[in-house]
C-alpha cells in the first residue's frame, strides 16, 4: 500500500531561493535561467503553451535580470530570446533542469507536483496548488 505523502509548501524568498519548509526547509537549487523559467510558470497557474512563450519574453526578462548576476545585458537577453523561441529546444532543456532539481531531492511521486509538466502542444504548468505557494516576488 502506498501511503499518501504530504506536499510541502513552496516559498520563494526575497533573494529568489526556492524553499520547501515542510521538508526540513529544503532548498531547491537551480541555475538562474531555469529558475527564472520556473518563476514564470509559478506565476501563471493557468499554464503556458510553449508556442506562446514569445508573449512572455518581457516578463521572463524582468524575472531573469533579478535572478541572475550576469552583467552582460545583451547576453542575458539573448538567453531569453532562445528560451522563448518555440523553434529551439532551449525551453525543453530548461524544463529538464527544473525537473532534475526536484527529482534529485525526493521521489518523483512528490516531485511531479513541483516541476513543469503538461502534454505536447497543451498548456504546461506547475501542478502544485497555489494555496501552498508563497511567492511575493512576482505579485
Amino acid at each position: 500500500f502506498e501511503r499518501e505523502q504530504k506536499l510541502s509548501r513552496l516559498i520563494v524568498t526575497e533573494d529568489y531561493k526556492i524553499i520547501l519548509p515542510d521538508y526540513n526547509n529544503m532548498e531547491i537549487k537551480m541555475e538562474p535561467l531555469p529558475k527564472a523559467v520556473y518563476m514564470l510558470f509559478l506565476s501563471h497557474p493557468e499554464g503556458i503553451r510553449f508556442k506562446d512563450l514569445p508573449c512572455y519574453r518581457e516578463e521572463l526578462a524582468r524575472i531573469y535580470l533579478n535572478v541572475t548576476d550576469r552583467n552582460d545585458l545583451h547576453a542575458a537577453y539573448q538567453s531569453i530570446l532562445n528560451v522563448t523561441d518555440p523553434t529551439k529546444n532551449s525551453i525543453n532543456e530548461k524544463c529538464s533542469r527544473i525537473k532534475e532539481a526536484f527529482i534529485s531531492r525526493f521521489d518523483d511521486n512528490l516531485a511531479r507536483h513541483y516541476y513543469i509538466t503538461g502534454l505536447a502542444g497543451e498548456k504546461k504548468g506547475v501542478r502544485l496548488s497555489r494555496q501552498l505557494v508563497s511567492n511575493n516576488k512576482l505579485r
